[in-house]
């Protein structure tokens, strides 16, 4: 194989014979553009031959020419947004070379074995998945990304994201097997066909993307409306023409890359994908149980990274199917090949509350980073607290009665509000919460809309574009039956930690936890659940007396 082509094999060669298909799409599409055009000039060189005259000629050429002209401005408006419009980029991290000088080596020690170009940078993604991507349109390529050769400009390698729990999770000689079939892509990339047929269809499909926005507001959206209108059409169109191809195209690439990658590791490769499917696993519950309560509240865990490696400690002691993997944390792990795994780790973090939580670019006010170490007293206690004191607030707007003991917010008032008729008194507190933080999720929203958005080029190389965020949302709506039992379990929880010495702590698979005698209590939310679906406080007084917890005494709320 080559080192600039994408050699021999089936999928290469079905991979170009599509991107061909493709290009003659976009052929066909100019021929039909001047198709007018050329009639013009045929009529035109019969009158001036003095083979087309008469009356009915110079009509036939006044029409044709002037639908010429209009086809004419049409594609020229067509190609002029399928080429300048910014095509959508993933939101990553940037990895400079002197941040990770060793990852650089590994990549392109793998690139050379590979016998194809490295790719022309590195960059993180806060998610399990690694990928090539084509950074080198104007609207996105900064300096480095264009070099010039005896004066012509010559677009070099896409740049490679891999996915920043792999660094933390995988072993040095795992990663490189994992990248091993995706730093073989760069081939096809460097294919003049394959190339081209890439660039057409990523410009129609930010032509689609620009035809579908909101455009300007005022009298000029008259006009952008039906001009664009017209644009998105013939960009869908073409590109619905394109879809079946593109699709066999990027299978025959894969197909190559993967038998390229063959001759590296491949035995590695499969143990690499095991570990794949593990790390998944072990972010997915990070994210939903442990990062996501924090962001609610208003901080965003700053080791995200590191404590995938930690979930996924617990998730290997608890769990047979995962026996062994944890014999492998005394080997080298691929986070060792950045200079500064923090500054990373921290960055990556940050990213992942944009990307699913829809949390602001920077810290600031009401949006600070967290250590692991402060989770349980700054999160899960000030999250127990705040669910608490909207509980109580829901219930003063109810006209729910005071406690009868001690003055200030106490379980009990909660536990004979819903002891009542019960189907009735957990459908309006419920009601009313999910009013609550409706109202406060709306007006969250309201001020991430209102701040600024970065316009630099480097905020549009790392995809910090105008999109709206978050851009992968990790959990729908809670109903207000949902909410409902979450603020219950908090207030038994506030009430476990002031009058039986329990402590807020953190599991890393399940998230907030209460810790009662040291051991963490994973029976509450039974009773909790008697209480609020069939007002049955039976249940949870038995476990308020076992566990120590006095319901009548007042509990502090922030």
């Amino acid at each position: 194989m080559s080192s600039t082509g994408i050699g021999e094999s089936i999928g290469a060669q079905a991979a170009c014979s599509r991107a061909l298909a493709v290009l003659r799409i976009r052929s066909r599409a100019l021929a039909v553009a001047l198709l007018p055009t050329a009639f013009a000039v045929v009529l035109l060189a019969g009158g001036a031959t003095g083979h087309m005259t008469g009356g009915g000629w110079d009509a036939a050429r006044w029409a044709v020419g002037v639908l010429a002209a209009v086809v004419l401005l049409l594609a020229a408006a067509v190609a002029a947004v399928i080429v300048r419009a910014s095509p959508a980029l993933s939101p990553t991290v940037e990895l400079s070379e002197r941040a990770a000088p060793d990852l650089y080596r590994l990549v392109r020690d793998l690139a050379e074995r590979l016998e194809v170009p490295p790719p022309s940078a590195l960059a993180l993604t806060p998610d399990c998945d690694s990928w090539l991507e084509d950074r080198t349109h104007p609207a996105h390529a900064l300096p480095t990304a264009i070099r010039t050769r005896r004066g012509r400009r010559t677009a070099v390698a896409p740049v490679l994201v891999i996915g920043s729990p792999f660094l933390w999770w995988m072993r040095v000689a795992e990663l490189r097997a994992l990248l091993a079939p995706v730093v073989a892509g760069t081939a096809p990339s460097a294919h003049p066909d394959i190339s081209a047929a890439r660039r057409f269809v990523r410009g129609l499909d930010a032509a689609v993307a620009v035809a579908s926005g909101p455009g300007p507001q005022g009298p000029a959206r008259l006009l952008w409306k039906p001009a664009f209108g017209f644009v998105g059409r013939v960009a869908r169109l073409l590109l619905h023409s394109c879809q079946g191809y593109v699709g066999e195209m990027e299978r025959g690439v894969a197909a190559a890359a993967s038998e390229r990658a063959q001759s590296v590791d491949y035995g590695l490769r499969i143990v690499a994908q095991e570990q794949v499917g593990l790390a998944y696993a072990g972010w997915d519950r990070l994210l939903t149980r442990v990062a996501l309560p924090a962001w609610r509240m208003g901080r965003w865990p700053s080791r995200l990274d590191a404590g995938v490696v930690s979930a996924l400690t617990e998730l290997s002691r608890r769990d047979r199917l995962a026996e062994g993997f944890a014999s492998r944390l005394g080997e080298r792990p691929a986070c060792d090949l950045l200079e500064e795994p923090g500054v990373v780790d921290e960055a990556a973090s940050l990213l992942a509350a944009r990307l699913f939580h829809g949390g602001p670019a920077e810290p600031g006010v009401g949006w600070a980073p967290v250590d692991w170490q402060q989770y349980p007293e700054e999160v899960v206690d000030r999250k127990w607290r705040t669910e608490a004191a909207r509980l109580h607030r829901v219930l003063d707007d109810l006209g729910a009665a005071p406690s009868s003991g001690p003055p200030g917010p106490t379980l009990a008032r909660v536990m004979t509000y819903l002891s009542g008729p019960g189907q009735e008194a957990g459908e309006s507190l419920a009601a009313g919460i999910g009013a609550a933080v409706a109202r406060e999720e709306s007006a969250r929203q309201r001020t991430a809309e209102a701040a600024p958005v970065a316009k630099s080029p480097g905020d549009v190389l790392n995809g910090w574009g105008a999109d709206p965020l978050p851009l992968f949302p990790l959990q729908p709506p809670r109903t207000g039956r949902e909410l409902l039992a979450d603020h219950v379990t908090a207030m038994v929880c506030c009430a476990a930690v002031d009058t039986a010495g329990a402590a807020p702590g953190l599991d890393w698979l399940d998230g907030p936890a209460l810790l009662i005698r040291g051991g963490r209590c994973s029976d509450l939310m039974s009773p909790v659940l008697s209480l609020t679906e069939d007002g049955d406080p039976g249940p949870l007084r038995a476990w308020l007396t076992g566990a120590g917890v006095r319901p009548e005494k007042p509990v502090r709320l922030v």
